[in-house]
């Protein structure tokens, strides 16, 4: 018996064939594809041919993916939103996506509303539903949204009100639109689990791609098995749940790191620095598993409160691009990603990526400086000073104890 782990990063996608005894037999890193399910086609078939193993003998497999991590940060494949608040008149001083930043609100926010509604801490009832309050909006979004996001006030204490009113707007906009509910992500707290539904629905179409992805390669590898996720508390779920629930796989991927990080070290106490092309992921080793979260965590930007991983995603990465000259420039967020080996300067593109600077100051492609000559070696410098201090911050912050840490 085998089982197969995939990890998708937004630059490399690899897979490893483990043996029963959680022996890996094979390893192979292939790059990520636009299309995602090609490079995680492409990564399988390469470990599986290498490996030699009898592909019906796989009896699981695994997949960890940065990719609804990255689409929050870059601010790239992301639905656009109609968030709904069951809360009026309690919060209409304060509106949805009001701490948001303005990039990602841009990207995400089609329309919001604030309806009758809602409930006290107690679950007594603020306000009866309006159903016209719900039609009206959705008959007003109709052709132009992607998902709906609905949270009322106190919901996780009673939830009546967020069915009812998702009932009523499947009956307006259909049954295929991707729908979440903060009572079933987020806890106490109506702006943190509000947003939380609404990056769960900007998300839905990147979940869907992935999950959807990895079935179809599988299948056409004829590997007949059990399907799972890596989710953010390191354990695993199905196909049907991560596509309702693609946040629950942000911070997935360095959540495997971190437990990764203390199997290979045999370390239980560290700050864990896990950098890929795209992001640079930070969390805490605390007896040999991350730390939880005990407050809300931002993700890009946008302060949530589902259950999370401590940890701080940066885009400060080896793909990440460069721009401006040596008096003003700026470090990502942005990231060349899979395309390093066609769009950064080291692999003969026209792209100033952090793998460039790190070339031209001698840490790292050794055989391809000559691509990076023409680059200005001071400049280089001011920019490993700035990725250094920006890094240096981070560890900063995840550090929230004065003893000595790994």
């Amino acid at each position: 018996m085998y089982r197969v782990g995939i990890d998708v990063g937004g630059t490399n996608t690899d897979a490893c064939v483990l043996d029963e005894n959680l022996n890996v037999i094979h390893s192979v890193k292939m790059p990520t594809t636009e299309d995602v399910e090609s490079g995680i086609f492409n990564a399988l078939d390469k470990v599986i041919k290498e490996s030699k193993i009898d592909s019906k003998l796989i009896k699981y497999a695994m997949l960890g993916t940065t990719h609804c991590t990255n689409a929050i940060v870059e601010r790239k494949r992301l639905n656009n939103v109609a968030m709904i608040r069951i809360a009026k008149p309690a919060t209409v001083a304060i509106e949805p996506f009001i701490d948001w930043p303005e990039d990602l609100r841009e990207k995400v926010e089609l329309d919001s509303i604030i309806i009758t509604g809602g409930y006290e801490f107690d679950g007594r009832l603020i306000a009866d539903l309006c159903k016209d309050e719900v039609v009206e909006f959705c008959n007003r979004v109709k052709d132009r949204v992607e998902s709906v996001a609905i949270s009322g006030v106190f919901s996780p204490v009673n939830n009546s009100q967020e069915k009812t009113v998702a009932a009523w707007v499947r009956e307006v906009l259909g049954d295929d639109i991707p729908i979440s509910l903060s009572n079933e992500i987020g806890n106490i707290g109506i702006l943190e689990r509000e947003n939380a539904a609404i990056l769960n629905s900007a998300l839905a179409t990147v979940g869907k791609d992935v999950s959807l992805g990895f079935k179809k390669a599988l299948e056409e590898l004829g590997i007949n098995c059990d399907i799972y996720f890596s989710q953010n508390d390191g354990t695993l779920m199905n196909l049907e749940y991560t596509m309702k629930y693609p946040i629950f796989t942000i911070g997935c991927g360095v959540t495997n790191s971190i437990r990764g990080a203390s199997f290979l070290s045999k370390v239980k106490d560290a700050v864990v620095v896990d950098v890929g092309g795209t992001t640079c992921d930070l969390g805490i080793l605390q007896n040999g598993f991350p730390r939880e979260s005990a407050i809300s965590v931002q993700i890009g930007g946008v302060h949530t409160n589902f259950r999370m991983p401590d940890i701080i995603s940066i885009g400060l990465a080896g793909g990440t691009i460069v721009k401006g000259d040596e008096d003003n420039f700026e470090i990502g967020p942005q990231s060349v990603g899979y395309k390093i080996t066609e769009e950064s300067i080291v692999f003969g593109g026209n792209t100033l990526t952090l793998s460039d600077v790190a070339t031209k100051l001698g840490n790292a492609f050794e055989d391809r400086v000559d691509k990076v000559e023409d680059l200005d070696e001071n400049y280089c410098q001011k920019i490993q000073a700035r990725v250094k201090e920006t890094l240096e911050d981070a560890i900063d912050q995840m550090k929230t104890s004065q003893d000595d840490v790994d």
